[in-house]
């Protein structure tokens, strides 16, 4: 079965990423890609933009110029994506979306849109990362009622929410493990004079700098010992690629609201 996938805000960097990773897969057939109507790539070829050399598909502006995908990658940003929800949900689409930051709120909107079509909301998609958020929660099974429990994350100076969503996904897999909610028990920056740190909180350190593509590390500390749990990304490509495996998923998945656990999985385990 080939899926027939459009990459929508395909003229990011993470856009051009999952552009290659669609004319290299070969159970996908990429069928286009859309831009802002103010971007300086309308009508631009998809390839030529992503590096790899002219294939015969330009860039749209609206989704109904690529309405013959299967299914919709979205990793554009916030107001974007819902809008972009809307029309799958009202054309039958199913989606990949790697967009983060959304509300509590928001995420509740997205999940009512996997009662008419099937989505997969990833805050990332690397498949390395989902590993990492199954040893996360056997970790903090094992010994997070007894551990200082800090996290970590680094990314490129373009990023606009921190922390990231992986990060934040991090601390929501390690708060429902130990049956803490993550809204009360997150720690999002330490200044000044303080008290001694409460054992129940969980902690989060932000960097920005260079072309980071992006780090994670949870970090469970005791009297004696720590325990770190790192993730290191050096491409978008590891992104883009796992972005592939939720398309090919999803497309055969029933209306629902899932996550890379599912695509992978992990749950199981």
């Amino acid at each position: 079965m080939t899926v027939k996938v459009a990459v929508l805000g395909c003229s990011g960097r993470m856009g051009r990423n999952l552009i290659q990773a669609s004319v290299e897969h070969e159970a996908i057939e990429l069928v286009g890609g859309t831009v802002r109507e103010s971007s300086s790539f309308v009508n631009f070829d998809l390839g030529e933009m992503a590096g790899i050399g002219a294939i015969g598909l330009k860039t749209s502006t609206s989704l109904a110029a690529v309405a013959e995908a299967d299914v919709f990658i979205d990793f554009t940003a916030i107001e974007s994506t819902l809008e972009n929800i809307k029309w799958c949900r009202q054309h039958n689409k199913a989606m990949v979306i790697g967009t983060t930051g959304f509300s509590d709120e928001e995420v509740k909107i997205i999940e009512q849109a996997g009662q008419d079509i099937p989505l997969v909301l990833a805050p990332n998609t690397s498949v390395g990362v989902n590993l990492l958020f199954k040893l996360l929660q056997i970790t903090a099974k094992a010994i997070g009622d007894y551990t200082d429990i800090e996290i970590s994350e680094a990314h490129h100076r373009f990023k606009k929410d921190a922390p990231s969503g992986t990060a934040v996904k991090m601390g929501q897999v390690i708060a429902e493990t130990l049956g803490r909610d993550l809204n009360e028990c997150a720690v999002y920056g330490r200044e000044g004079i303080m008290e001694e740190r409460a054992r129940d909180t969980i902690g989060f350190a932000t960097v920005r700098a260079g072309d980071i593509v992006g780090e994670h590390t949870a970090l469970f500390a005791d009297l004696g010992e720590r325990l770190e749990i790192t993730h290191k990304a050096s491409s978008r490509m590891t992104f883009a690629l796992g972005a592939m495996r939720a398309c090919t998923w999803v497309a055969k998945a029933k209306p629902g609201f899932y996550d890379m656990q599912d695509v992978l999985g992990l749950k199981d385990l």
